[in-house]
């Protein structure tokens, strides 16, 4: 692999990493729906402390899946851009069709033992 596409490889990683986990997808799913969002109101809605919530959405921030702006002492995060959202989509995708794939599995083996019995 070239220097280029390593490097390419790795920043694609680290956005990835970011996101691997339930409760950042979750920061991602709410604030893709509803907009921007400060701490408090993602605490309230995740249901864990406020230290935690902040350094799920540090990881967001420095991966730049979100941004943030200060009003007054609240500050209110957002994603960096719309096609974040275009990527959880894309995701959805991966995962309906990995569930079909599942199912056909799961038919064919119900159905192979159930004409052996």
């Amino acid at each position: 692999m070239k220097a280029k596409d390593q490097l390419k490889a790795e920043a694609r990683a680290e956005v990835l990493k970011a996101l691997a986990h339930p409760t950042r997808m979750y920061i991602v799913d709410v604030l893709a729906a509803e907009g921007p969002q400060c701490v408090c109101e993602l605490t309230e809605r995740i249901g864990v402390d406020t230290s935690t919530v902040s350094r799920h959405l540090a990881v967001l921030k420095n991966a730049s899946i979100l941004t943030s702006r200060k009003e007054g002492t609240t500050v209110y995060y957002s994603l960096a851009c719309d096609c974040i959202s275009e990527f959880v989509i894309a995701l959805e995708k991966v995962l309906r069709t990995r569930q079909q794939r599942d199912n056909e599995r799961y038919e064919a083996a119900v159905g192979a033992s159930s004409h052996e019995a």
